[in-house]
């Protein structure tokens, strides 16, 4: 999404799909405009292509079962952030209780999609060429490199950063996101002072 674009400009096709109760439509309109970026912000804080792409997959199952009840507290795609971060979290509860995640078998042409995003993109990681700031970020602890993916790279304001970021069993009021969205400004400046200590020797060396 460009800066220039607006959430609601973006999002008011997929708002009329939903309102017209037609979910099918919906879940795909998400997974073609936000697939990727969704699959590439998990498999960076999971430091993990396979747990990533697993919470990729549960991702869909979870949008495919949560968008009669999203209610629109905020942008699809910040609440699609959320619901990928915490699929992460239940693959890894998953996986070490040895329970197999349940398939996406209601829509196979919504599976389809989403499998053919996660080749893609696993494909261009695979093949992408890091810069050393790139290198450095991955580095840090996954909820710092979170919170730098979801402010620099996907540009989402401080408030939705909050809301991306907070726990499944959560429902945050608005002022416990203002506390919390002023926390994680705090805690990005110091984020940024590590990447430059980190970056520091790198600069001497040239």
């Amino acid at each position: 999404m460009s800066e220039a674009e607006s959430a609601d400009d973006v999002e008011a096709p997929l708002r009329a799909l939903c309102a017209a109760q037609q979910w099918h439509d919906a879940a795909t309109w998400i997974v073609a405009r936000y697939g990727r970026e969704l699959l590439t912000y998990v498999v960076a804080i999971a430091r993990s292509e396979t747990d990533g792409s697993e919470a990729f997959a549960q991702f869909t199952e979870d949008l495919w079962r949560g968008l009669p009840r999203f209610r629109w507290q905020s942008a699809a795609r910040t609440w699609c952030y959320a619901l990928a971060r915490n699929a992460l979290f239940r693959v890894r509860r998953t996986a070490r209780r040895g329970s197999p995640l349940v398939a996406l078998s209601d829509v196979p042409d919504v599976a389809a999609l989403a499998e053919q995003v996660r080749s893609a993109t696993i494909t261009y990681l695979r093949t992408q060429v890091k810069d050393a700031v790139a290198e450095l970020r991955e580095q840090l602890a996954p909820d710092d490199q979170a919170i730098l993916i979801l402010r620099i790279d996907r540009k989402l304001a401080w408030l939705d950063v909050a809301r991306a970021l907070a726990d499944e069993d959560e429902e945050p009021s608005h002022d416990e996101l203002v506390r919390h969205a002023a926390a994680l400004r705090q805690r990005f400046v110091r984020i940024k002072s590590d990447l430059k200590k980190l970056l520091a020797p790198q600069l001497r060396e040239r």
